[in-house]
């Protein structure tokens, strides 16, 4: 093939990969502009803010994110304690540790809520929140340990033991040396971290019990009917990461404007 050719069918595979990406959510936005249902973008009736509407009155739709919420924040606490406080810190290319870290991401996340479920339910305590995080966090984890490992293993362990020679404890050469290092991956992972945790369903519908996140209370409500006010909160979704996204590339051109002043 020559490279007009291979040039012409790369074209033409990033336009139906960026179309794979972004129809549905085209779709989803425009489907919540108006309201009809089942939801559809063949009917038009205009534009309304009846969805809207209807998610603000919708007291377990709101509930449903207070739970997410506080289930992301508490898997971004335990994901980031158990990495930040074991021995990856110290042996990041320990072999078991990474194929330990592996097998269980590579598992089913079903088994790992039931198992959680089950496991904590001879123990006594009845599934809920509480399962729920446990059951995220057993697998989340391990995305943030991993990150942490590939990170560790470019440091120079120089730095750190010159600063134990001239006296720092191991918590004070933690803090002024390894804890800046981590520091752009902490960030990475506490995104990719919540992210897992607010959009994971296999992993969370077990365990939960008669709580309900949103991803879960959205799954229950597909089965009776998809409402169009669901499209809704999808909406504010990308509104908000499209925020995100534009203060953060924001950020990132002001850090470096100023760093070309100097």
């Amino acid at each position: 093939m020559t490279r007009q050719g291979s040039g012409l069918v790369l074209r033409i595979y990033m336009v139906v990969f960026f179309l794979n990406m972004f129809l549905p959510l085209a779709i989803m936005v425009a489907a919540g502009s108006y309201y009809h249902s089942p939801p559809s973008v063949t009917v038009w009736k205009g534009l309304t803010p009846r969805c809207f509407a209807e998610l603000w009155q919708d007291r377990r739709v709101w509930l449903g994110l207070m739970n997410s919420i506080l289930i992301a924040g508490a898997v971004i606490g335990l994901a980031g304690a158990l990495p930040l406080g074991g021995s990856a810190v110290r042996r990041p290319a320990d072999g078991g540790l990474y194929s330990a870290l592996v097998s269980l991401l590579l598992t089913p996340g079903i088994i790992l809520g039931i198992s959680t479920a089950i496991f904590w339910n001879e123990l006594g305590v009845a599934a809920g929140l509480f399962t729920a995080i446990l059951a995220q966090t057993s697998f989340i984890a391990s995305y943030a340990m991993l990150m942490f490992m590939a990170r560790l293993q470019r440091q120079d362990m120089a730095l750190e033991a010159a600063a134990r020679d001239l006296g720092a404890t191991p918590f004070q050469a933690f803090r002024r040396i390894t804890l800046p290092f981590l520091r752009p991956k902490i960030l990475t992972a506490t995104i990719i971290t919540f992210l897992q945790s607010f959009e994971n369903y296999t992993t969370t519908i077990f365990p939960i019990g008669g709580q309900h996140p949103l991803v879960t209370e959205i799954g229950a409500r597909m089965r009776f009917g998809l409402s169009p006010a669901i499209n809704a909160p999808g909406i504010l979704f990308v509104l908000a990461t499209i925020a995100f996204a534009l203060g953060w590339g924001a950020l990132k051109e002001r850090e470096r404007r100023a760093a070309d002043r100097l």
